[in-house]
């Protein structure tokens, strides 16, 4: 008890520890020698601590851990990712390094070589994240949840709602869509029974018919947010302040976002609205012809978005890495809007950057 925050001042802890044993830290930077102290010393068979935040005392959580004894402990951060940003604390979730995959492996998984992948077993198996006074989200494997966050997915915590007025727990056992505002969206873990009308935000509508066809899925892609169910987006243009997600919290509709428009990473977006009709088997991108034509599709509609976005937040954007020839369409594209873009970047990672109209007195 570093700073008397879970027993009170004094030399008598407050009755409601129970028969617990306190040990006082007589200076904060002492509290993780007080940690091992109390296993080595008191054979404890739990160890509750009021706050790991250095990197001696994360050592020293994973050196109780890895002795058997239950460890509950608290960390500041918003949410599991801040944890695993942070390199002081990530250990407590595993922790991150890189991995070279071979080229057949990369392929396989459609990524770079290059990856960020979970370093070791997190020392907390369970980790509770407090949304506000109300609710909880409760991540039951944090070794999975890392891991999905690593490979760009969203997690789906159980979240625990008590009621202020007659005091009773209710368990949503969800998907979470999205987190908007705060708000956090909450979908069965069922397929939908009835037809969902998906609306696409800065993804290829073709592709996304492709995996509905091929999968047989109960979903038609629709020209509206009106006539949606679920929002599709492009995770580069669904990020805080963007305006889909205003839409998103106005409509009331669940939004789902997409890593990149190929067809695998569209494919395991829909397995979470359809967790018992999507397999894990990923579908080839077939037809080259067709997959060219949609390529230069997608590039010009990615265009049109981001223009969109450049007018909303007068800031510039970046588009995808695209071949010189879909690059030499897009810049065609932007200049009849009468925007000024540039190449950015090095091959094959090369790019257009769209940039905001000057605004009046400012030289172009």
């Amino acid at each position: 008890d570093t700073s008397n925050e879970i027993a009170g001042d004094g030399d008598i802890p407050h009755r409601g520890i129970g028969r617990a044993r306190r040990m006082q830290v007589a200076r904060p930077e002492l509290q993780h020698s007080v940690m091992i102290e109390a296993v080595e010393n008191h054979t404890p068979e739990v160890i509750i601590i009021d706050e790991i935040g250095t990197e001696l005392e994360a050592d020293a959580a994973r050196t109780i851990a890895e002795r058997g004894v239950q460890l509950i402990g608290t960390a500041h951060g918003n949410a599991l990712e801040n944890l695993l940003k942070n390199p002081t604390l990530s250990d407590l979730i595993g922790g991150i390094q890189t991995a070279t995959l071979s080229d057949e492996e990369a392929k396989r998984r459609g990524t770079q070589k290059t990856i960020l992948e979970r370093a070791a077993e997190p020392t907390f198996q369970i980790a509770i994240e407090i949304l506000d006074h109300q609710r909880l989200a409760i991540h039951k494997e944090v070794g999975a949840a890392v891991d999905d966050l690593l490979r760009g997915k969203v997690l789906y915590p159980e979240v625990r709602k008590i009621d202020r007025e007659t005091g009773k727990v209710e368990i949503l056992t969800g998907r979470e869509s999205v987190t908007v505002g705060g708000q956090v969206s909450i979908s069965t873990t069922e397929s939908p029974k009835e037809p969902v009308n998906i609306y696409p935000y800065a993804v290829s509508r073709g592709q996304i018919e492709r995996v509905i066809n091929y999968l047989e899925l109960p979903a038609t892609v629709c020209k509206t947010i009106d006539e949606a169910n679920i929002i599709l987006a492009l995770k580069n243009y669904a990020k805080h302040g963007a305006k889909i997600l205003e839409l998103s919290k106005k409509h009331k509709i669940p939004l789902h976002t997409v890593k990149t428009n190929t067809i695998e990473d569209i494919q395991r977006t829909l397995k979470d609205v359809f967790p018992d009709l999507v397999s894990d088997f990923v579908m080839d991108d077939v037809g080259s012809e067709e997959t060219r034509d949609d390529e230069k599709d997608l590039a010009l509609e990615e265009v049109r978005t981001a223009i969109n976005v450049v007018m909303d937040t007068d800031k510039a954007v970046d588009l995808t890495p695209r071949s010189a020839n879909l690059r030499k369409l897009q810049q065609e594209l932007i200049e009849q809007y009468k925007l000024d873009s540039l190449s950015i970047g090095q091959e094959p990672r090369r790019r257009i950057r769209i940039f905001p109209p000057p605004r009046p007195g400012e030289s172009v």
